[in-house]
Formats: structure tokens, sequence, C-alpha cells
């Protein structure tokens, strides 16, 4: 009887540790994390449609919009697999939104979306930050794409706003999304021209230099020319 009971508790250490590893290797982490240093970015993207990406799910919103795309304007549609995909962080992946689990800070499209699952490079992110204020060392961008930071991330847009049946985007397949510009013009998707949205996107502010070399967002330098300077309340870590 001992042995049975030392076994079958051994077997349920073994299956919390397996689980403990797992979540704690699991690359989504959340908008938390990065916001808790960019605080501008993530104080102007609280405005932006991709903050509200779920909230459009909900019954009673986007009525209009809905109907034209031959939607029910009534229905919860923050329950359909079919949908949530493009309105959070991580679908499909490990630690990513799931519907049995939902985790508010990967509800809605936010950074991880565009930059790629935070916990694989956010540690050198930071310790690169904490380096440059301390000596003004920098460090190259390509550490943290070897990591998984996405510094183009066009594809990960085109993945929910090209991904329609006859679409110019050669890797559509379903479920494909209703709304395409054959609903309405609007639904026509410039990648160029939509990353500068302010809108939809967030608004990009003076950036301190820590980070050199390729790769490089095609914008950045013309993002960068024409940045603000974030208040110093919504500077990182202040």
């Amino acid at each position: 009887m001992k042995n049975i009971t030392a076994y079958a508790l051994a077997v349920v250490a073994m299956f919390a540790f397996t689980i403990g590893n797992a979540v704690a290797s699991a690359p989504f982490e959340g908008r938390s994390k990065c916001s808790s240093c960019h605080k501008a970015q993530a104080k102007s993207w609280k405005d932006t449609a991709h903050a509200k990406a779920m909230e459009s799910l909900k019954p009673g919103t986007r009525k209009e919009a809905k109907i034209k795309a031959n939607l029910d304007p009534d229905k919860d549609y923050t329950q359909d697999k079919d949908c949530v995909g493009c309105h959070v962080d991580g679908w499909g992946k490990p630690g990513g939104y799931t519907l049995d689990s939902p985790k508010k800070q990967l509800a809605a499209v936010g950074c991880e979306s565009c930059h790629g699952p935070g916990r694989q490079y956010r540690g050198d992110h930071r310790k690169a930050g904490q380096a440059f204020e301390k000596s003004g060392k920098t460090a190259p961008r390509k550490m943290l794409a070897d990591k998984g930071q996405d510094f183009h991330f066009e594809e990960s847009c085109n993945a929910c706003h090209l991904n329609y049946e006859g679409s110019p985007w050669k890797d559509a397949k379903p479920p494909y999304t209703p709304f395409t510009p054959e609903v309405d013009p609007k639904y026509t998707f410039d990648f160029d021209k939509m990353v500068k949205d302010v809108k939809a996107m967030h608004e990009h502010f003076k950036m301190d230099g820590v980070f050199v070399g390729e790769p490089k967002f095609k914008f950045h330098d013309e993002f960068q020319a024409n940045a603000k300077v974030a208040e110093k309340d919504d500077k990182k870590g202040k």
C-alpha cells in the first residue's frame, strides 16, 4: 500500500512539474509584460481598433457591418472558433488565447500578434535596455530576431485581413473572413497604408537607440523621423 501511495504521489508530482514547465515555456505572455516598459505605445494602442477586436465579436456590436457580411448581429461570436483567431493573440499556438482558458491579456490584437511571442526574446530585450541606460552599449537587432521577434510582420496581418476566398494572398485558407472587399471596399487591405494608421495600430515614439543593424522594419526610419517624444510618465520603466 505504501509503495502504491508513493508511486501515485510521484506521478502527481511529475504531472505538476511537466505542466509547470509547459506553462513556463509557453512563448505568448500577454501584453502587460510589454506595456510595463513600453507605456506610451500601450497607452496609444488602447484607443485602436485592434484593442477593441474582441469587443466587436460581442452581441449587438458593429450591427451594420455584420448584417452586410451575412452574420447574425445578435450572436455572441466570442465563443466561435472560426472568428476568435483573428481577434486575439497566439490563437492555436503554445501559450496563446484559448476558449477553454481565456486570458484577458491575450484577448484583442496586441503586441505579440505583430512583434512575435514575447517570452522568447523579452529577457534579452530588457537586458539590452538596461545595459544601454547604464553605459550606452548598443545591441544587435539580429539577437532579438534569432529569438523570435518579428521585425516585418506583414504576413501576420495578411493572415487575417487577406484571408478570404478569391484573395490575392496565396496562403488564404478556411476559415475565411466574411469581411471582404466585395462586402465593402473599406475591407481592401493595403499593409503599407494601414500600418501607418494610428487608429488601427499605435503611435510611434522616439526610441533611445538601444538596438542597431538589421533586420529593421521597412518604415522604421520614416517612423522615427516623424516620431514624437513620449511624455516623461509614459517612458519605459518610469
